[in-house]
């Protein structure tokens, strides 16, 4: 063991067009940071607050949300909700003192196995410059 930080990412991606892409990236073969455990929602509109908060109270040092570019959702309006609601989640995240800098929208394309990677490698970064969640440590219920 190295003692080298290495951060959970946990990633809500959309079924249609991040999922895809993430997949396709593996297909691929393209190398990106095992940094990332992957959940699959139907679209990136069902991805609750609640869901987000409890991923990051439980001990994600990140949250990373993808979802098809605005204009491209196969339930056509998905990502513009999912857009509104990432805004009011960083409004919360502000509110209760949290650093909005570890959670993360992003659109990617079916197509974009290249963009997952780049995405996950600059968020891995991110957060290996800002250290562990300190609210892992902070909360106890």
């Amino acid at each position: 063991m190295s003692g080298r930080y290495v951060p959970n990412i946990v990633g809500f991606f959309c079924n249609w067009c991040s999922y895809t892409a993430a997949d396709l990236a593996g297909v691929s073969r393209r190398h990106y940071p095992p940094t990332l455990r992957i959940i699959r929602v139907m679209c990136s509109s069902r991805v609750d607050p609640h869901m987000v908060v409890t991923a990051f109270l439980g001990g994600a040092d990140a949250v990373l949300v993808g979802g098809c570019h605005p204009g491209d959702c196969h339930y056509v309006t998905g990502n513009y909700r999912t857009r509104r609601r990432f805004a009011l989640l960083q409004s919360m995240f502000e509110t209760l003192g949290l650093d909005t800098e570890r959670i993360k929208l992003s659109w990617i394309a079916a197509s974009e196995g290249n963009r997952v990677g780049q995405v996950v490698a600059s968020l891995t970064e991110a957060i290996e410059r800002l250290g562990p969640n300190p609210t892992r440590e902070a909360m106890f219920l």
